[in-house]
This record gives C-alpha cells, sequence and structure tokens, in this order.
C-alpha cells in the first residue's frame, strides 16, 4: 500500500480525496462518463437531456457529505436522497450503472484506493436503499 492509500490523521475524506477540486474532478468525469459509456444508459436516460444542475447537485452533495462545505445544505436544506429521487424509477439496473459509474470516475480521477474501497461500500448502500422499483 502506498503513502496515498492510507488514511491521513484526523483527515476527513474530503480532505483525503484532495479538497473541492478533486471532487469537482470527480463529479464532472461522473457525468462525461455517462454522456460517453453506452453500458450507463438507462442511468443517463433518467437525467433528462441537460446535466448542469445535476452535476452542480451532486458536486454541492459530496462536498459536504464527505466532510467539507456544506454547499448543498445551505441551499436546500435536508437532502431528503429518497424523497427526491422517488419521481425516478430506480431499480437493480440503475443502481448497479450509477455504481459502475462512479467507481470508474473515482478509478480514473485518482482516488485513493482505500478511500475508493471505503466511498464504494458507503454509495452503494446508499444507491441500494434508493431503490424504488424491483429489478
Amino acid at each position: 500500500m502506498s503513502n496515498e492509500d492510507k488514511t491521513p490523521a484526523a483527515a476527513t475524506p474530503y480532505e483525503w480525496i484532495g479538497g473541492e477540486a478533486r471532487v469537482r474532478a470527480l463529479v464532472d468525469r461522473f457525468y462525461d462518463l455517462m454522456d460517453l459509456e453506452p453500458g450507463y444508459a438507462e442511468l443517463r436516460a433518467a437525467h433528462g437531456s441537460h446535466l448542469a444542475d445535476a452535476r452542480d447537485k451532486l458536486f454541492w452533495f459530496l462536498c459536504g457529505w464527505l466532510g467539507g462545505p456544506s454547499y448543498y445544505t445551505d441551499q436546500f436544506g435536508h437532502p431528503r436522497l429518497k424523497m427526491r429521487h422517488m419521481p425516478f424509477g430506480i431499480g437493480i439496473k440503475e443502481r448497479d450503472q450509477w455504481l459502475a459509474c462512479m467507481d470508474q470516475a473515482m478509478g480514473e480521477t485518482g482516488v485513493p484506493e482505500a478511500l475508493r474501497t471505503r466511498l464504494r461500500e458507503s454509495f452503494f448502500q446508499t444507491a441500494d436503499w434508493m431503490r424504488n422499483r424491483h429489478g
């Protein structure tokens, strides 16, 4: 394990990932991949024709969720993730595409492997909880 993969002492995941610029890079790569990769077609279709609003909201949310600035809650209050995602059909396929796209984005933006493993587990728990339909 390299030094960059070890958890920095007393660091938040936000600091460990590299702060705001690295969170933005992760989110941008996530949405770029959604547009580029045919394997994420159902996920992309659920986002409508424009991704700018979704990019900003995920960036704001992840900053706070990772232990950085609370941009999302400052603007919108409690995230209420399940409620906010109810208009979208989220089943196993959409969950798995979201997780795969995020994992690919984490790999391509250089998220340290130990942090990537921790985030992968947390993202799975949240994404699975967000499912609102079978299949």
